[in-house]
């Protein structure tokens, strides 16, 4: 495999022990609750995870397997957006992702987590190949089944909210309000997904980041001071891994734009 790009920032702060990793899960899986893991493999590969350590994470989890599989999943689905350099390597990334989340579900259908890292990645190459393209494959669907199978296996998945938000605003954005609704989007439903997640992880930048494009998509220019204001809010964050590091960064550089 070709070696992934190195997560450009300090990660000295992110770096846990075993110790350390337990103490500050709760707070590091607020987004997408995945329980504490038994399998120590495990929880060494989600230290690389929350370290920076992308493709390390990537390797490891493949290699505990089981619930090793989710912390692979993620690793390369976040690695994929923010730092791959290629497009059609992060294309293809995010096939493989979705992919191995399909085969999850199936071993593991009471796992949210293999809903919704499905969903992201597959959200994900869509907006690559485009959100128009991608819904007349029926990819819009399956991913909102996706979300929607996230959040009735786990109501308190912020993430899957997010995702489902940006699902509602995407769609309604690329082919308007009136063909939306064919494609089951909606625009009260996406802003009360955006506010519900930032309800159940109000520290999270990158809740803030998607509601303030959400808000833009759907609402325009009348909600810019509103986006403004969430996309400084998220800048401000303190981020507590590498992942939150790369939101906080995105958010600035909204700001300067």
């Amino acid at each position: 495999m070709a070696k992934w790009t190195a997560f450009p920032y300090d990660s000295a702060a992110y770096r846990h022990d075993a110790a350390a990793l337990k103490k500050h899960w709760a707070r590091l899986h607020a987004g997408d609750v995945e329980p504490w893991p038994r399998d120590e493999a495990v929880q060494a590969a989600w230290a690389l995870f929350h370290a920076g350590e992308f493709q390390k994470a990537f390797d490891a989890g493949l290699k505990a397997g089981g619930d090793g599989i989710t912390v692979a999943n993620k690793a390369q689905a976040i690695h994929a957006n923010y730092l791959e350099k290629s497009e059609k390597a992060r294309l293809a990334m995010f096939q493989q992702v979705a992919e191995r989340a399909e085969a999850q579900q199936a071993a593991r259908p009471q796992n949210p987590n293999a809903w919704y890292w499905y969903a992201y990645a597959t959200g994900r190459y869509s907006q690559g190949i485009s959100v128009t393209k991608a819904l007349a494959q029926g990819l819009g669907g399956k991913v909102k089944a996706a979300l929607e199978t996230t959040i009735k296996l786990a109501p308190k998945h912020a993430d899957a909210h997010i995702a489902l938000g940006a699902f509602h605003a995407e769609v309604i954005d690329k082919v308007g309000k009136l063909l939306g609704k064919t494609q089951g989007a909606d625009a009260a439903t996406g802003l009360r997904m955006y506010k519900e997640a930032l309800r159940l992880n109000p520290t999270s930048a990158i809740a803030m980041v998607e509601y303030a494009n959400g808000l833009v998509m759907l609402e325009g220019d009348k909600r810019m001071k509103e986006a403004e204001k969430l996309y400084a809010d998220a800048a401000a964050c303190k981020p507590m891994d590498a992942m939150e590091r790369l939101d906080v960064e995105m958010a600035k550089a909204e700001l300067e734009d």
